[in-house]
């Protein structure tokens, strides 16, 4: 008896130890403290950076690159600690919503909206095409512009963009509208994707991927969101939001077919166009992910949004995924730990290629008043099983003067436990972007 009580208790001191490491892990996570690193600031005058993305040089952690509205590029060379800042310019006009990525060479891809004409919404050819612009040398210096998609007087909107780590072919997607903001019934708006296989040089006549047509009055009965993402075999995926779901669809040939009935992945309460108080409309599209690690999560395929499923007043974040190449999906799971009916909002989500981990980031306002928001950072090691949250802003920002373009997202990306945030802070009537320097 006394021997079998030896055993028992070896086997609760190995088993609490290794619990104990799990959560010294996670406790180290929730109670580290991280500098914030401030890349850019407005003057307070005209449109301040908004929108911001960022991505980390897959060959040199120190090399960092961010865009934000409407026309800046912000480079680093010692993984975000200093930045310097320059303003992009092509002949095809630069108009916001800005997407870094980059290839497995190290070469850097800065796509956004096109204004041919340099004024604005005054153009009638405004929004002709989308643009990409490439850096050889870090994100100093960049190329003229490759347009994509132009089809005039249809108008081309909402892009994002991924290279595929096994041949650095580059896939794109986007909204495109008949009539941007016409409330005509004839007027539609669909998802297209298009690719390069020559480093952006050329890209492939569009294909249309939505099942479904909606409006162009962009709001929830416009598609909008999508996000493509890479699988292991090299494979596409990407998902979208439309009618208060998100559908998706796939290509296991390069981009050359697709689905033709689009899978439902989950009702969107709300829609992706909400309103958060003190902000105005924010953005809930979803943002699709694949584990490239050796973790026994490999393949898995996530998709991350926010809605309305608790609550007008209690947006949330949400995470499904799928382990069959999207045939099927989890039933939602709630990605911010709190317990508050408060908003959490503009999320984001990188699945670090090395390691499996899955970060998130969004905007929150638990534990706040007065319409004030942190900027949370939720992080998952099992494969979405669980997540554990950090508050990274170090201060809060309160509501935003109307009339102030706030942007529509922010971004994370993450890289062999290397993790850069970016997101828009509003302090002192100026716009401004931060990152945060974490290393997991």
């Amino acid at each position: 008896m006394k021997k079998i009580l030896v055993i028992i208790s070896l086997i609760s001191i190995v088993s609490c130890s290794s619990l104990f490491e799990v959560h010294k892990k996670q406790n180290s996570f929730l109670k580290s403290t991280y500098k914030n690193v401030k890349i850019y600031e407005s003057d307070g005058k005209g449109l301040g950076p908004c929108e911001p993305s960022i991505f980390i040089n897959p060959n040199n952690e120190n090399n960092i690159v961010a865009g934000s509205v409407l026309d800046n590029v912000h480079f680093s060379f010692d993984s975000g600690l200093t930045w310097e800042t320059k303003k992009l310019n092509s002949d095809l006009g630069v108009f916001g919503d800005p997407c870094i990525t980059a290839d497995n060479q190290g070469n850097f891809y800065f796509l956004h909206l096109s204004d041919p004409d340099k004024i604005g919404w005054k153009s009638s050819n405004i929004l002709n095409q989308i643009v990409v612009q490439k850096s050889e040398n870090g994100g100093k210096n960049w190329s003229a512009g490759t347009g994509i998609g132009k089809n005039s007087p249809k108008q081309q909107d909402k892009e994002w963009a991924v290279v595929n780590p096994l041949n650095n072919e580059i896939y794109v997607t986007w909204t495109e509208f008949d009539k941007y903001g016409s409330k005509k019934p004839e007027d539609k708006s669909r998802i297209l994707f298009s690719k390069s296989s020559d480093g952006g040089n050329s890209f492939s006549i569009p294909i249309k991927l939505s099942q479904f047509e909606g409006n162009c009055i962009d709001d929830d009965l416009t598609p909008e969101g999508a996000v493509p993402s890479v699988g292991i075999n090299g494979e596409i995926f990407v998902a979208w939001s439309f009618n208060n779901k998100i559908y998706f669809d796939r290509s296991l040939d390069q981009g050359k077919t697709w689905l033709e009935n689009d899978i439902f992945v989950s009702n969107q309460p709300g829609g992706w166009s909400t309103e958060i108080a003190g902000i105005g409309r924010s953005n809930g599209m979803p943002v699709t992910a694949v584990d490239h690690s050796d973790s026994k999560f490999r393949g898995t395929i996530y998709v991350n949004w926010t809605d309305h499923r608790n609550g007008i007043n209690n947006t949330d974040v949400f995470i499904s995924k799928s382990i069959n190449e999207g045939k099927t999906w989890s039933k939602p799971k709630k990605v911010n730990t709190d317990k508050s009916k408060s908003d959490q909002f503009f999320t984001w989500m990188s699945v670090d290629p090395k390691t499996g981990f899955i970060y998130i980031i969004y905007y929150d306002r638990s534990n706040l008043i007065d319409n004030q928001t942190a900027v949370t950072l939720a992080v998952s090691y099992n494969g979405g099983k669980n997540f554990v949250s950090k508050k990274i802003s170090e201060k809060p920002f309160s509501s935003i003067p109307k009339g102030i373009f706030f942007g529509d997202y922010n971004n994370i990306n993450s890289n062999n436990g290397v993790i850069r945030p970016i997101w828009t802070h509003f302090e002192n009537g100026k716009l401004s972007i931060f990152t945060s320097i974490i290393k997991d």
